[in-house]
This record gives C-alpha cells, structure tokens and sequence, in this order.
C-alpha cells in the first residue's frame, strides 16, 4: 500500500471551532439537520470532557501505526487527530507516547477507529480519546498510508480541517466550509432547549409544547378510560388464557403466533 502525506490542508476558522466546543454533540448534530455523526462504536476512554479540533486524518494498514508517526510532524496547535484504518482492526495502535507528543504540540485529542491502549495514562496525562476498541495489542510499522486525506469513519465522510467535536455521547464531524452555519444553527437550538426547560421546570407539558396532541391525533391515536377499555373487551377479549396463567405458563399463544393473530391479547 503506497500513499501521500498532504501538508497545509485548508482548515475551518479557529474562532468557530472554539464557538462549537460550547455546544454537545447531540446539540451539534440536531442543528445540523440530524447529519455528521460519527458511529457508536468510537466511544471516550474518560468521562466529563468535551474537545473540538481541526481534524488532521491518517488512513493506515490494520495494526500498523506508521502512519501515525508520520501524521505527528503534521499536527499543530487546535488539531484533532483522526485515525482509521483500511480494514477493520482493533489493535493497540495508539498510545501514551504518542499522547505524550501530540500534547507537546497543541493537539486537543484522537478519535481512532481501531485499537488504543495506555489508557490509564492518557486519562492522567489529559490527553482525550474516542476509540472502537481497548487493546494492548501490540504494532508494527511497515506498511505506507496517507495522512491529510479525506476518510471515511464508519461511513461518514471525514476531510482534513474539518471540524471535530467529541464528548460523552459520542463523535459529530462539521464540514469545515459549513463551521460558521453550524454555530449559528447551534446557538438557535440551544435557545429553543432553553425556553423549552424553563417550561418544563414549570410543568408545561412536551404534548403541549410541541403541539404533540394533534399529531396524536392526526395518527389516529385515541384517549380512553380504563374502565372503558376493559368493558369494551380491547383490553382483554378472550380473558382465559391470562386468568388460567396459560399463556404465562406455557407461551403456546405467544410462541405460534396465536395471541397476536385472534387478538387474544392487548
């Protein structure tokens, strides 16, 4: 496997950049439209923290870290170091000098799509990382790679400069010509989550808010007593099986399909 080391990629402004790291993840995504998340397998080996960061991305063989080696000279102050891999790989292909490094150089974090370990020193040293995988799986380095390329994390599209925001739930990527909308969309949905707070503190009801009844409604969804339901026969319609314990007791209503297809059940 040959490839290329890009240096100077266009990057997105450092001020919206800072501007995200305000927000969550989740706050991120929604604004955005639902898009940008990153998969649930890259999960943080500490908890409290929140980083975004320019990502500077490394595609490398499975349990070689070359690569990342070679992705170090590229990385410098406001960065976040992106890694994946060409085939799915869990070893240990990071950690705590490599940690040691990137933090001497301003580097806010690693999201790894593979393997990481020293984890209990990263988390002493400060450093934050988002990875698939624990390993202490060992590493070679033989194998060329590229870093600064675009990439792809679990099917979502990762360049180099764009915006990378991680914390406890997880991982969104921000398109870096698209930073200064995504601050702007944030800001709005953190106002909304705001004033729907302060509602709810005060009893309002999410029903109520969001205009939820009608579209209850509109599904066809209906209110009724309980007294109602029973007597009706919704509740219940044929009560033996329940009251003999037979359909607890032996699951054949449930298990050949029966309960759900005579409407013997709720």
């Amino acid at each position: 496997m040959s490839g290329v080391i890009v240096t100077g990629p266009p990057k997105a402004d450092a001020e919206d950049v800072e501007a995200l790291a305000g927000y969550g993840v989740a706050t991120v995504h929604e604004a955005m439209g639902r898009t940008g998340l990153l998969p649930t397998r890259l999960r943080p080996i500490q908890q409290g923290t929140r980083v975004a960061g320019t990502a500077v991305t490394v595609l490398s063989w499975p349990g070689d870290n070359l690569m990342i080696h070679a992705a170090v000279e590229q990385c410098g102050e406001g960065d976040l170091l992106v890694v994946t891999t060409t085939s799915p790989s869990t070893d240990g292909m990071f950690g705590e000098l490599f940690a040691t490094a990137l933090k001497w150089r301003g580097v806010r974090g690693l999201v790894i799509d593979a393997g990481i370990r020293d984890t209990r020193e990263l988390r002493e040293l400060g450093f934050p990382a988002w990875s698939a995988a624990v390993s202490a799986q060992g590493t070679v380095k033989a194998t060329g790679g590229s870093v600064n390329v675009p990439v792809a994390v679990g099917g979502q599209l990762v360049r180099p400069g764009d915006v990378i925001l991680a914390d406890d739930d997880g991982v969104v990527v921000v398109p870096r010509e698209k930073a200064r909308e995504a601050v702007d969309a944030s800001a709005a949905r953190e106002a909304g989550e705001a004033a729907s707070r302060a509602a709810f503190v005060e009893g309002q009801l999410g029903l109520d808010r969001y205009g939820l009844r009608e579209r209850l409604a509109q599904l066809g969804v209906m209110y009724t007593r309980y007294e109602d339901y029973v007597r009706d026969g919704a509740y219940v319609r044929d009560e033996t099986c329940v009251r003999d314990g037979a359909c607890v007791r032996d699951g054949a209503c449930v298990r050949d399909g029966a309960h759900a297809r005579d409407g013997a059940g709720a």
